[in-house]
């Protein structure tokens, strides 16, 4: 069993994980679609995402195919 970090990633990373473009990551986040991201310095433009809810949302995807399927 995996436990949940708190593992940052960045876009880049998300991009990977998800096989989604950047700025369809952020549409998705705009719209609650899509984990919010987190400021890495307060008043700062880097984000980042936690690792975790990122794969949760990949599972939640996989559950949605399999359940309209």
């Amino acid at each position: 069993m995996q436990h949940p970090t708190n593992k940052l990633i960045r876009i880049r990373e998300v991009t990977k994980l998800t096989g989604l473009s950047k700025s369809y990551i952020y549409q998705l986040t705009k719209t609650n679609q899509f984990p919010k991201q987190i400021s890495l310095v307060k008043g700062g433009t880097s984000v980042a995402w936690l690792e975790s809810e990122v794969n949760d949302w990949i599972k939640s995807r996989v559950q949605d195919r399999n359940i309209n399927n």
